[in-house]
């Protein structure tokens, strides 16, 4: 049985028992117990000669507050959905370049964009396959594992891994061979008391734990907030929707792209009628040949198992509505993951689920979900015509996707487990990759097309080429020549761009040079994409999936998403001139009590109003 203990007891004792040198693997994302964790980060930092290495991903943190206008968004709003969350101290630290010499930080995966400027951790960053990390951190000399966990009075004498028992559950074999050399390898374990209590294969018996922390964790856990989903992002979830096959399997990530494949199969489902229209106004008819082999627009009659290294808002979202009911096996799994992360009320919808019921959402370990070795003929059954939907930040004319990694090196985030669904795309019969890319993107005033003819970093290399979806359409490139998954390319991309795109292909001597693109795909423009929207505005939900924010919140959220957009901070003329001509700020006095600035103080808070309020005019709905 495991030794209960205090904070401090549990620091004595991983001090105590591990060597000089203590390597600590902690969960990716939600599972970190962050006061331990904490506790362990400040007793070294204080102790010179011991050191620490941190094997995780996913360091969550409350954003940046930043300055001016962002921060008087996001200081109210942080505090109410963040309240006492406990922040993680190395990451502080991380961001600041901080950390001291006897401490080192490695990831396999970064909250996305937040570490572009922190050395020791784009220096520290490990790239490997989600489904690779658990050897590779074990092969370093994992000698801690410390997660937070869940009980439950109905299952006596277990605790869950709840929230991940992606690697942890790949880890312990691993680790139990290492101590029957004579290894001491330490498990620690947290009891959250709002953490949801997964059955099945995150349940370990008691035993599996060293030490357990005798308090249970009572502060909040991260959430991730639901954001906007726009009209770029609604349309390619509209066009994704259409590859699902009835019967079939899908694995869908977070983030807007994601929730917009949600809302448009609940579209499918729940307002057919409405939905077939929208498709005909978006004007599918060069895919749907494709469509009819691979997916469909009816109404679900057998429903989706979903498989994902994530279990999502979405896929729950998905379920609730009746969508994701095919079960996966007799024991009626509906959905496996390896690790949640979501919103508050994603959290507060499983706690309130009966213990029997939760037993469908299956948490497991990340080798089942994210490989097809071991099992592989239960999986191939269970995996059906499955779809796998993963994001871009960008995409080569040829074909290779941009996910993790900027061309200067850079590390955004991390490959995960993307390629690993990929590969499987491939290997499974009937399956498809389905990559989603905005075809653009505006920054400070300035547009750009995210399809280049070349990048100097690539996630997903271009044979393994399968979909690719934008908000313009649907590119088929499995199996297709260079000219062709060019023009296929071309053919979803934003028509302001086309021109240079097609002169740098033709200059290159992979298209012919009498080659031009039809009419059809030269009215690719954003103002049409959003006249459509006008006229379907039901099926164009801002928050599909529910919202934190308040009315007036989105509204501010909107209105500093275009300033962001359109002007760069530095051009204090552009700002200027946009304050200047914002007429008046009548039917705006909540939103300005919201942000502080009814009664201005100085001429920079006039400023701010002022340009707060075109902000709020130029996207008013």
């Amino acid at each position: 049985m495991p030794q209960r203990c205090s904070l401090d007891q549990a620091v004595d004792q991983a001090l105590a028992r591990l060597p000089a040198h203590i390597h600590m693997g902690l969960p990716l994302g939600l599972g970190k117990p962050n006061a331990f964790v904490n506790a362990l980060y400040a007793r070294i930092c204080d102790t010179p000669e011991r050191q620490l290495t941190i094997y995780t991903a996913l360091s969550l943190g409350r954003p940046p507050l930043g300055k001016g206008l962002q921060r008087r968004f996001l200081e109210p709003f942080v505090e109410r959905v963040f309240g006492d969350y406990e922040e993680l101290d190395y990451l502080t630290d991380l961001r600041n370049d901080n950390l001291p010499p006897n401490i080192h930080v490695e990831q396999f995966f970064m909250q996305p964009g937040s570490l572009l400027h922190s050395s020791q951790a784009q220096q520290d960053y490990v790239s490997s396959n989600y489904s690779h990390a658990a050897r590779d951190i074990n092969a370093k000399g994992l000698n801690l594992i410390a997660q937070l966990v869940a009980h439950t009075p109905e299952r006596p004498g277990h605790l869950s891994l709840a929230c991940n028992p992606d690697i942890t559950l790949d880890l312990l074999p691993m680790v139990e061979k290492r101590r029957a050399t004579g290894e001491t390898i330490l498990v620690l374990g947290q009891v959250h008391a709002e953490l949801p209590y997964m059955p099945g294969d995150a349940e370990l018996p008691l035993e599996a734990f060293d030490l357990l922390l005798d308090e249970p964790e009572q502060r909040r856990l991260f959430s991730t907030p639901n954001m906007p989903v726009t009209t770029q992002d609604h349309c390619i979830g509209l066009h994704v929707s259409t590859l699902v096959r009835d019967g079939g399997t899908l694995q869908i990530g977070i983030g807007a792209m994601g929730d917009a494949v949600a809302a448009a199969l609940l579209a499918r489902q729940g307002d057919n009628e409405g939905y077939r229209a929208l498709l005909a106004d978006l004007d599918i008819t060069p895919w749907q040949a494709l469509i009819d082999r691979e997916g469909g627009q009816e109404a679900f009659a057998q429903g989706l198992y979903g498989c994902s290294e994530m279990f999502v808002n979405g896929l729950l979202a998905l379920a609730e509505a009746g969508v994701v009911r095919r079960p996966a096996d007799e024991h009626g799994v509906l959905v496996h993951g390896g690790f949640f992360l979501g919103p508050g009320d994603f959290y507060q919808r499983l706690r309130e689920m009966p213990l029997e019921q939760r037993e469908r959402y299956a948490m497991s370990a990340i080798s089942f979900i994210n490989e097809l070795y071991g099992d592989e003929p239960l999986k191939r059954r269970q995996r059906r015509d499955a779809r796998f939907v993963n994001t871009v930040f960008g995409m080569t004319l040829l074909g290779a996707g941009v996910a993790d990694q900027l061309e200067d090196g850079r590390v955004l985030s991390g490959v995960g487990g993307q390629y690993n669904f990929v590969a499987q795309a491939h290997a499974l019969e009937d399956a498809r990759s389905i990559l989603l890319l905005r075809s653009w993107r505006e920054s400070g005033g300035e547009v750009s097309s995210n399809l280049f003819w070349n990048y100097g970093h690539c996630t997903i290399p271009r044979h393994l080429r399968d979909i690719v979806v934008t908000e313009y359409g649907i590119a088929d490139l499995r199996g297709q020549t260079d000219s062709e998954v060019i023009a296929r390319l071309l053919a979803v991309s934003d028509s302001r761009f086309q021109s240079d795109l097609l002169v740098q292909a033709k200059k290159a001597g992979k298209l012919p040079l009498d080659f031009a693109l039809a009419p059809r795909f030269t009215e690719n423009t954003p103002e049409r994409l959003e006249a459509i929207r006008a006229r379907h505005a039901r099926l164009f939900p801002e928050y599909p999936l529910g919202s934190d924010f308040t009315a007036e919140e989105k509204d501010l959220l909107r209105a500093l998403n275009w300033i962001k957009s359109k002007f760069k901070i530095s051009e204090a003329f552009g700002l200027g001139k946009a304050a200047l001509e914002a007429g008046e700020d009548e039917g705006y006095a909540a939103h300005l009590e919201r942000m502080g600035l009814v009664q201005p103080n100085s001429l920079k808070e006039e400023l701010y109003r002022r340009l707060l309020v075109a902000g709020l005019q130029a996207t008013q709905r």
